[in-house]
């Protein structure tokens, strides 16, 4: 899912939620924090709304690879 997004950024096409969610989610499996946060970033510089979900899955992707001030900020940013 996050090469589908990198793919679709050389394409200059936009991201939904829907392709965002998903990619936050593969690398929250795959324990790619780091790509979890890029993802987040991204939706914000595209303006796709970031909802509660999403930020869920990057916290849950951080806390997966044990960045838990990441975590943390991201917890605050939503609150």
């Amino acid at each position: 899912a996050f090469a589908v997004l990198q793919c679709l950024q050389q394409q200059s096409l936009e991201m939904d939620v829907y392709l965002a969610s998903a990619a936050i989610n593969a690398c929250r499996q795959g324990s790619a924090w780091h790509q979890a946060l890029q993802v987040l970033l991204g939706m914000a510089d595209s303006h796709v709304e970031r909802d509660t979900v999403t930020f869920n899955a990057v916290v849950s992707s951080c806390e997966k690879g044990w960045e838990w001030v990441h975590a943390l900020h991201l917890f605050h940013e939503l609150a």
